[in-house]
């Protein structure tokens, strides 16, 4: 199958060659046909299969059929919820570079940043809105945005909003668009509240489902090296002066990763932090440099685990386990992706047995334990349940890669912390007041 099969105007197959996309993936393949005939839908899949251009490529062809250009309108014709700023701008890049010859008007609305260009953009009149639900509320509650023409509605990564205790801002959105509308909704797990919301908002939608729920990629490589915790950040050290690719490094507090940045930029290695606490321009500079080769490691919460589109990055390095068993397929989604092959290695000391059998337990799989020699434990891990009988085995890491051919893409955050205290209140019946983005 060629995307010229699936119905797309001649400007949008020509801004795909252009980047070099020939063939669908299966959620393109899936999604497309029901987005173009206009019923809602609601597509399970995970991050790193193609679901931005999944949406965005039928969003356009039925703003403009053909590739027509229409009038700009004073009012957005279409609304892009997304859980964070940094899903948001690659959504509007992913959304200019597929509409490059038709000349589509797209705005972010997201915090962290003034809202005086925001406003200034959505004066001038925008067709398409990129938003964070809780900015949003800001535009919405200052009466600089109307969304009385939505035709289109789209929740991309529906399940990490809900997460991140969006759903009484979603709600708030949801209810002050127009009824008659088309409505699409993308997420990683269809948990129960995710059909209520459905039920709630949506005309019988069609349902596909890509992948299982938390499944990761076949193409990634497991490994954990037991180490003293006191001896990470030499072997961290250790394992990034192996290799010297591309790596992004997640640990689990704030001033963690700020610390463990420091420390490798004294050993001479180009890093750069990107957490909550950071400022936006921060944040966006630090992936650039990232994506660019300007720097190597790229340290980071939990903040990354969700849709940083990094093209064939090699290799992820859990400097501490998440807290959380499921974010570990998060943070590891930004490595194989689209057919390519990725490492995935996991430094764990004894304090975190219980957090690497419940990642075990999760993806149901064995995990290769592997001793690297110089930085033994003082103690072998005590591990049960699947993947028990792993035996930790001598020597270095084996960094096999090799490039892949690419599928487009595109996809945000959280800080861990913030993400914890979201879920603890969600499972206990209360869901947490809006949370700016």
């Amino acid at each position: 199958m060629s995307f010229d099969t699936l119905g797309l105007s001649p400007a949008l197959l020509r801004a795909l060659d252009e980047q070099g996309y020939k063939v669908p993936t299966p959620v393109q393949a899936a999604a497309i046909p029901v987005v173009l005939a206009g019923q809602d839908l609601m597509a399970g899949a995970q991050t790193g299969t193609g679901k931005t251009a999944a949406f965005a490529l039928p969003l356009l062809e039925r703003l403009y059929p053909d590739g027509k250009r229409m009038p700009l309108a004073r009012r957005p014709r279409a609304l892009i919820l997304t859980p964070t700023r940094e899903l948001a701008a690659q959504v509007q890049d992913s959304v200019r570079g597929y509409s490059k010859h038709i000349g589509v008007k797209s705005a972010t609305i997201f915090g962290g940043v003034g809202m005086g260009p925001q406003i200034d953009a959505l004066r001038r009149g925008v067709d398409i809105v990129v938003a964070t639900p809780g900015r949003l509320l800001d535009h919405m509650q200052r009466r600089t945005v109307d969304l009385s023409d939505i035709e289109v509605l789209i929740l991309d990564e529906a399940d990490r909003m809900l997460d991140m205790g969006f759903l009484p801002a979603m709600k708030r959105v949801l209810s002050a668009l127009p009824s008659e509308r088309q409505t699409l909704l993308f997420s990683a797990t269809f948990s129960s509240e995710i059909k209520a919301l459905a039920n709630q908002f949506m005309r019988s939608p069609q349902e596909i489902q890509i992948a299982k729920p938390n499944s990761v990629a076949a193409t990634v490589t497991h490994r954990v090296h037991p180490v003293n915790m006191e001896a990470k950040r030499d072997l961290l050290l250790h394992l990034l002066n192996l290799d010297g690719s591309q790596t992004l490094v997640f640990g689990r507090t704030k001033h963690g990763c700020d610390k463990l940045t420091k420390q490798l930029e004294k050993a001479g290695l180009r890093a750069a932090a990107i957490h909550g606490n950071k400022r936006q321009n921060q944040r966006t500079r630090a992936l650039a440099d990232f994506k660019s080769g300007r720097i190597n490691v790229l340290v980071a919460t939990d903040i990354a685990a969700r849709g940083l589109d990094i093209d064939q990055l090699p290799m992820v390095i859990n400097f501490d386990l998440p807290m959380v068993a499921e974010d570990y397929v998060h943070r590891i989604g930004r490595t194989g992706r689209a057919g390519a092959e990725g490492l995935a290695i996991s430094l764990v000391s004894r304090a975190e047995e219980g957090l690497l059998r419940d990642i075990r337990k999760l993806l149901k799989q064995d995990i290769a334990i592997e001793n690297i020699e110089g930085f033994e434990p003082s103690q072998p891990l005590r591990l049960d349940g699947p993947g028990a009988g792993a035996r930790p085995q001598q020597g270095r890491p084996q960094h096999a890669r090799r490039p892949h051919a690419q599928q487009p893409r595109g996809n945000g955050e959280h800080d861990h912390a913030a993400a914890n205290k979201q879920r603890r209140r969600w499972r206990g019946g209360n869901p947490s007041a809006t949370r700016q983005s």
